[in-house]
């Protein structure tokens, strides 16, 4: 899927919003590294959270990499780290028809 320039401004806002900290590990980065993902929860293919602030995290490319290997855990922590709630509504919005 390609990346638009609404993608590209998501993707800084959500670093800017976990302050160039990965979420995970909590290394810090300098403002617009490359290193830092603004990681999707949901895919990003689903258009109804794909700019959803909620939908997504700062992650460093080796938190990011371990996630994608890992899908399952990857849920777990975000569950911790949204809580139960939260990420059940977004669950609930990124599966509506």
């Amino acid at each position: 899927m390609r990346r638009d320039k609404a993608d590209a401004e998501f993707s800084s806002l959500i670093r800017a919003r976990d302050s160039w900290t990965c979420r995970r590990c909590g290394k810090q980065y300098p403002e617009k590294s490359q290193a830092l993902h603004a990681a999707h929860i949901f895919s990003r293919s689903i258009k109804k959270t794909r700019h959803d602030p909620e939908n997504a995290v700062a992650l460093c490319y080796g938190c990011h990499s371990f996630f994608h290997r890992h899908p399952l855990e990857f849920h777990e922590w975000v569950k911790g780290w949204l809580g139960k709630r939260k990420y059940g509504a977004l669950m609930r919005r990124a599966k509506r028809l």
